[in-house]
C-alpha cells in the first residue's frame, strides 16, 4: 500500500507539472506576445496579444499572418469577406466576429486556463464562436508564460505594404509587419506572381518550386533571416542596404533585400 501511495503522489506531482495553471495574480503588468510557430495547411499562422494590469486581463487580440499572396492580416482579411468561413459556419459569422466573440470571453470571465474543448477544439461554452478555440487558448498560455513585449515607438497594429508594379520576372514583394506594445515583433516578407493563380513566393519556394538554389538558401530562408533582422534591429531603416540593393548587415542573405525599403514604406502608418 505505501509503494502505491508514492507512486500515486509522484503520478500527481508529473501530471502538476504537464498541466500547470496559470494564476494571473503573479503575471506581471505588461503586453504579451504569442504566435505558432509555422503556417498552418491553411496558410495562416495564428497570433495573440494581451495587455495585463494589476493581474487582470484588460484586452485580448486573436489574429493571424498569411503566407498566402497578398494577404493582410486575418482580421482584415476576414472581414474583407476573403476568408470564407460564413459559409461554413453554422452562425454564419465571418472569423474577425467570431475572434471578437472569444476576446471578450477571456476578458469577461478571466479563464486563461479555459479548457472545455472537444476533440476538435470547438467548444460550447462560448457564444458567438463555433471554430477552433483551443489554438487561441494555448497561444494565451504561451503568451503569459513568456516576458512581456518592451515598450517602443510605433503604433501597434499590422501593416501591410506591396510594391506597386510587377518586375520583368513577374514578381513583386510585400511585406506585413506586426507592431505589439510599439514594438516590432513580427515580419513577413512574401511576393506576388503576375499570375493571379500562382502560389506565393514564399510557398513556392518552400515547395521547391521557386529554384533559386543559392548558395545561402532557398528564397524563404534568406527572407526569413532578414525578417529576423528587422525585428531585432527594431527598424528597418537601420540595417544599410547597398547600392546593388544587397546588404552585408545580414548573415547568410546574398539576396537584393527589397523588403527593407518596402518595410519603411508600410510603418509609415504606424508612426
Amino acid at each position: 500500500m505505501k509503494k502505491i501511495l508514492v507512486l500515486t503522489a509522484a503520478f500527481v506531482a508529473v501530471a502538476g507539472i504537464a498541466f500547470a495553471q496559470i494564476d494571473l495574480a503573479k503575471v506581471k503588468d505588461g503586453v504579451y506576445f504569442a504566435q505558432d510557430n509555422g503556417f498552418s495547411s491553411s496558410g495562416w499562422k495564428e497570433q495573440v496579444v494581451l495587455e495585463v494590469s494589476k493581474g487582470k486581463i484588460v484586452s485580448a487580440e486573436w489574429n493571424g499572418v498569411s503566407n498566402l499572396p497578398g494577404a493582410a492580416d486575418k482580421k482584415t482579411y476576414a472581414a474583407a469577406g476573403k476568408y470564407g468561413m460564413v459559409k461554413a459556419s453554422k452562425i454564419k459569422a465571418e472569423w474577425d466576429a467570431q475572434a471578437k466573440a472569444v476576446e471578450e470571453y477571456l476578458v469577461k470571465t478571466q479563464d486563461v486556463n479555459f479548457n472545455k474543448f472537444d476533440a476538435n477544439g470547438h467548444t460550447d461554452a462560448i457564444s458567438g464562436a463555433t471554430l477552433n478555440v483551443k489554438a487561441f487558448f494555448e497561444l494565451v498560455q504561451e503568451a503569459l508564460k513568456s516576458n512581456p513585449v518592451p515598450k517602443g515607438s510605433y503604433k501597434s497594429g499590422w501593416y501591410y505594404a506591396e510594391e506597386p508594379n510587377f518586375d520583368k520576372s513577374g514578381w513583386k514583394n510585400s511585406v506585413l509587419i506586426t507592431v505589439v506594445n510599439g514594438s516590432i515583433v513580427d515580419v513577413l516578407w512574401n511576393g506576388i506572381n503576375k499570375d493571379p493563380k500562382a502560389k506565393s513566393k514564399y510557398v513556392q519556394s518552400q515547395a521547391g518550386t521557386y529554384k533559386m538554389n543559392a548558395k545561402n538558401g532557398e528564397w524563404h530562408v534568406q527572407a526569413d533571416r532578414v525578417a529576423q533582422a528587422i525585428v531585432k534591429a527594431g527598424d528597418p531603416s537601420k540595417i544599410a542596404v547597398k547600392a546593388d540593393g544587397k546588404t552585408d548587415a545580414v548573415a547568410g542573405v546574398s539576396i537584393t533585400v527589397q523588403v527593407l525599403p518596402l518595410a519603411v514604406e508600410a510603418l509609415k502608418a504606424a508612426k
